[in-house]
């Protein structure tokens, strides 16, 4: 049990939640975390090998990914009330447990069907693993350390998109997809042993759960994912499927939205969305999420199919990104801490922006300094963004609403990262059809060193330089569609900025309590 909070004038120096043993448990919870966070990307690599092993089709082994994420964004919202109902002491430990054994069964899957069930599971017990971990971390520190435990949490945040690509690449192509799932099972006994040791329960109180909020925000999370990852198959809105996907989503999160706001006991906490704070960080994370993982997934196409780079070097070249948070995370850390977090914010999404602005003018002839220095100084901004973002967000809750809250931002960045990479990948599959159709009525003996309107005279050869041509009006097409989607994110990292006007510098709304009031969990 959790040590009681003496009384007097130190207990402001107090946790609200005290425990003996507080670096062995962080480290156990961080472990837990960062496992569930590189598993979220380690198999995108290891698809090509599942699908061949587990006889499926490309289109049919993309539900390896989005089974999982799809349980993980209808689960997210149960994180308040099971903390409020069972304790998070159950709650993360069941999770760990959960998401290890459904590892298991993942690398031991035998066909489509199971790995697709068994992915399922996982994402049930993975889903409440990083906000339940930044609960812990935020209700074992106090207000002064919190800056620094939001930078080590945003770490762990970061490896997973970083690491995993790399990590993932290297385990299938030396030896087997399988073991993309079975690492994480010495990783999950070991977390597991030390919770059990250390995370002390929290007080539980009774509360209602809202059957009906649930649905809804389920059945509306659920029909946009899979709007937004069967949309390029099927034609977007030209096919009937996903228009009825869009319909059914929007009025959900209308209903959605409308029965928080006037329900007696809703799934979500009014008091969270009273909230200008919290309020406008949802926003924050959602840009967040949306431009981190929408530059993620264009990088590692962009590094092979225009670059050239094989698919474990163009892992390593996202790695500064990593980094760039890693060093200015251990050299800014207390200097951040001291800025109003509204100027730290307004730097961080400034250097993103820039970043991204200097990489919607790359070449593609070009040496790998520029995607190493771009790629620091991307970290770098989100350093700066992610741990102001989170402090301001949490700054003005109270200790018992942080379950509620942690689980509202990750889903709000899921949901982003989501449509990030589904605009993205959209807008560049379209604009590679529109640019090439462009630069190839553009061709003309100056581009190139032959005449293409006589080329059908030549025979094989003549079709082979056609196809020199053709290949090199694809690689200028692809780049400036690749340019094109950067900028768009760098201008919308730099819009972003004026929202920062309506947040408070991290005080207590009036009549609220204070952020380290020892007030359940």
């Amino acid at each position: 049990m959790a040590a009681a909070a003496p009384s007097g004038p130190r207990r402001e120096e107090l946790p609200p939640l005290v425990v003996k043993h507080r670096g062995p448990l962080l480290f156990a919870v961080m472990a837990a975390m960062v496992m569930q966070m590189l598993d979220t990307t380690i198999a995108n690599v290891a698809l090509p090998h599942m699908q061949a092993s587990l006889s499926a089709t490309q289109e049919t082994i993309s539900w390896v990914l989005t089974s999982y994420v799809l349980a993980s964004a209808v689960t997210l919202p149960l994180a308040g009330w099971l903390v409020d109902t069972i304790g998070i002491r159950r709650v993360f430990i069941s999770s760990v447990v959960m998401f290890t054994a459904a590892s298991i069964l993942c690398g031991l899957a035998q066909s489509l069907e199971q790995i697709v069930f068994f992915r399922v599971l996982q994402g049930l017990g993975g889903a409440f693993l990083s906000p339940l971990a930044q609960t812990i971390m935020l209700d074992t520190s106090t207000p002064a350390e919190r800056p620094r435990m939001m930078g080590i949490f945003t770490q762990g945040v970061m490896l997973g998109p970083i690491a995993g690509p790399v990590l993932g690449g290297y385990i299938t192509e030396n030896v087997s997809w399988r073991w993309v799932f079975f690492i994480n099972v010495p990783i999950g006994i070991c977390a597991v042993i030390a919770l059990l040791a250390l995370l002390p329960q929290t007080p539980r109180r009774e509360r209602r759960f809202d059957v009906f909020g649930w649905v809804l925000i389920a059945l509306a999370v659920s029909t946009l994912q899979l709007m937004l990852d069967r949309g390029a198959q099927k034609d977007w809105f030209g096919s009937g499927e996903i228009v009825a996907y869009a319909v059914i989503a929007a009025v959900a999160f209308w209903m959605a939205i409308v029965h928080l706001a006037t329900a007696d006991h809703p799934l979500f906490p009014a008091a969270l969305f009273r909230d200008g704070n919290y309020v406008a960080s949802l926003g924050l994370y959602f840009l967040v999420g949306m431009v981190m993982m929408a530059v993620l997934a264009l990088l590692p196409g962009l590094l092979q199919g225009i670059y050239g780079f094989p698919a474990i070097d163009a892992g390593w070249l996202l790695a500064p990104r990593g980094l760039g948070m890693l060093l200015s995370i251990t050299l800014f850390g207390r200097f951040i801490n001291r800025f109003d977090p509204r100027i730290s914010l307004a730097i961080g999404l400034f250097l993103a922006g820039w970043s991204l602005w200097l990489m919607a003018g790359w070449t593609p002839n070009m040496p790998m300094r520029p995607i190493f220095l771009t790629g620091m100084l991307q970290g770098l901004g989100l350093s700066f963004t992610f741990i102001p973002m989170n402090l301001i967000a949490f700054a003005t809750l109270p200790p018992q609403l942080r379950a509620d809250a942690a689980g509202m931002t990750n889903l709000f960045r899921n949901i982003g990262s989501s449509i990030g990479i589904a605009v993205c990948t959209v807008l560049l599959a379209r604009n590679i059809q529109i640019n090439h159709a462009e630069l190839g009525a553009r061709l003309t003996a100056m581009s190139v060193p032959f005449d293409i309107n006589r080329l059908d005279t030549f025979g094989p050869v003549g079709d082979a330089a056609l196809g020199v041509a053709d290949g090199l009006v694809n690689q200028q097409a692809a780049m400036i569609s690749y340019l094109n989607d950067f900028l768009m994110m760098a201008i919308a990292c730099w819009a972003a900025i004026p929202v920062l006007f309506f947040l408070r510098a991290g005080k207590p709304a009036p009549g609220a309590p204070p952020p380290d009031a020892d007030m359940g969990h």
